[in-house]
Parts: C-alpha cells; sequence; structure tokens
C-alpha cells in the first residue's frame, strides 16, 4: 500500500514564528487520520502546506506520489478548508457544476448534490443560505471533482448535530484517505483510524485511538467539588498517591468536578477519603481522548479552567 500523504522534516516559519518544526507525517492510502491540538498547533498551517498552498520553509511534501499542485489539479484531493469563501449571486446548482467542470471525469452532479446534503438547496442562492449550508456546499465543491482523498479542515463547523452525521456518514461511505483537523475530539474518537496530536508545531503523540488514550495510562478519579476545599487544598490534592495531574472544573472559583489523573486508583481513593472525609458524587473513569489529549499537548500539570 503506498503512502497518500507523505511530509519530510516540513518546517514553516512565519518570520520569528515557528508553525511547524520538523513535521514527519505518512498516511497510507484508506486511512482515516485525525490531526487534533490546541488552538496555534499548527493543524491548518500542517493541512495548507501539504496542499502546496503555502509553501515549507523547508522540507518537502507529496500528495499520492506527486506535488500536491498536480494531485489537485488531477481532480484527486477534494479540499474542504477552515475558511473559504463562496459566490453569493449564483446558485448552488450552478456553482458545483461550474466548479465540477474543472475536472476530467466529475461523478453526475445530482450525485454529488444528494451526497453533500444539498439537493433541497440546489436552485437557492448562495448568499440566502445560512452558515450550516454553506458549509454543506463547502463540502459538496470538495466532492465535485470524485476524489479519492479528502482534506477537510474543521469539517463539521457551523454544522448542526444531524448535518454533522450527516457529513461523516458521507466520508465513511466512501471508504476512501481522509485527513481531518478537528476541535471535536468525540468525531476523532468516532470516525478516525488514527490520530496525530500537534503542539507547537511538532507530532507529540501519533497512532490508534486506544495507543494514543494508553500513552497516558491510569484513569481519573471525579467527585463533586460542591464542599470540596479550595485554594491551598489544591495542593494537597495534587500530592495525593499517585496524581499526576488536578483539572478542576469551572475554574477554582466555580462550581462543577475535580478530576485527578492518576496512576493507582485505588491508593487515591484511600488516601482522598482520609483527607477529605466529605467528597461526594466519587466515581472512577478510564481515560477518554480528551483526557490523553489534555495530558499529551498540555502536560500533566494542574490545570484550571473550562475543558474544550
Amino acid at each position: 500500500m503506498r503512502n497518500a500523504l507523505e511530509l519530510d522534516d516540513v518546517r514553516k516559519r512565519y518570520g520569528p514564528v515557528t508553525a511547524l518544526d520538523g513535521v514527519d507525517l505518512t498516511v497510507a492510502e484508506g486511512e482515516t487520520v485525525a490531526l487534533l491540538g490546541p488552538n496555534g498547533a499548527g493543524k491548518s498551517t500542517l493541512l495548507a502546506v501539504a496542499l502546496g498552498l503555502l509553501p515549507a520553509t523547508s522540507g518537502r511534501a507529496t500528495l499520492l506520489g506527486r506535488p500536491p499542485a498536480d494531485a489537485l489539479r488531477a481532480g484527486r484531493v477534494g479540499v474542504l478548508p477552515q475558511e473559504a469563501g463562496l459566490l453569493d449571486d449564483v446558485r448552488v446548482r450552478e456553482l458545483v457544476a461550474t466548479v465540477a467542470a474543472m475536472y476530467d471525469r466529475p461523478p453526475p452532479l445530482a450525485a454529488t448534490l444528494r451526497a453533500a446534503g444539498v439537493e433541497d438547496l440546489a436552485q437557492r442562492l448562495v448568499g440566502r443560505l445560512s452558515g450550516g449550508q454553506r458549509q454543506r456546499v463547502r463540502f459538496a465543491l470538495a466532492l465535485a471533482g470524485g476524489p479519492g482523498m479528502l482534506v477537510l479542515d474543521e469539517p463539521t463547523a457551523g454544522l448542526d448535530v444531524d448535518g454533522r452525521r450527516a457529513l461523516w456518514h458521507e466520508v465513511k461511505r466512501r471508504a476512501g484517505t481522509t485527513v481531518f483537523a478537528t476541535h471535536y475530539l468525540a468525531e476523532a474518537d468516532a470516525y478516525a483510524d488514527r490520530v496525530v496530536l500537534l503542539a507547537r508545531g511538532r507530532v507529540v503523540a501519533d497512532g490508534p485511538v486506544d495507543a494514543i488514550k494508553a500513552l497516558v495510562g491510569g484513569g481519573e478519579v471525579r467527585f463533586d467539588r460542591a464542599d470540596v476545599p479550595e485554594g491551598a487544598d489544591l495542593a494537597r490534592l495534587r500530592a495525593l498517591p499517585g496524581v499526576r495531574g488536578v483539572h478542576v472544573e469551572g475554574g477554582v472559583s466555580g462550581g462543577g468536578a475535580v478530576a485527578l489523573r492518576t496512576v493507582d486508583s485505588d491508593a487515591t481513593l484511600r488516601a482522598l477519603f482520609a483527607a477529605f472525609d466529605d467528597v461526594r458524587g466519587v466515581r472512577v473513569e478510564g481515560v477518554d481522548l480528551e483526557s490523553a489529549f489534555v495530558s499529551l499537548t498540555a502536560g500533566t500539570e494542574q490545570t484550571e479552567g473550562p475543558r474544550r
């Protein structure tokens, strides 16, 4: 099986700012790969360089074994960028048909409109569509050439729950190669074969979802914080046996829960009850993708405030 995408020691700098710092990445044909990372991690820059939309400062990028521009011109790769303008004074059907006509062997127009869920919008002017409807039109444009590979940057932004499900149903139905960046960790968990975590322009973890979770190890002890002491007592929580991190939902002065990342939940529980005899709603949970994301991109230090 050949690689659909290859990045070899790719670096991208904007003046003194390093957006990508020596990224090596391969995506095999047929894989669905999610790019995750905090804001500013380099996800959109990575996709732009991979597509040839931005020149790398150094390093090499190929799509389907050829320069990115060649793969795009041939209609082999469909792209849904995070931000893309649309012509407002044309009808949806006309816009998608015009883009499809740029390719040698586009699928039937009706099939593309149906796949993107815009059949009922075909005669509407683009300028009169809602934000979610415009996103569905962008998805139709990504499908217009009949690509074997999709590159999607925040593909479900602005879509409602039904719209998200419909988009992912179509992506999975096509069974081609898909690379997508998302802030919805549940999407990566549900649809990706593999997750690549970026932080500060570098790949900090790369593997199947279960393997990423296993990198963190242990679990979480969570409890309601209605009666939990605040302030200096956070240090007491961090000092409990097995604890490697403390997360306070809502900040130190808000409501919510406290989550203790621990490598020994039994020892942590015993010490927690001994130190705080009034905790309530205690439960032990396994590590999920969100927990792994927080640990691997922000370290295991205590963080305060709501999770994304």
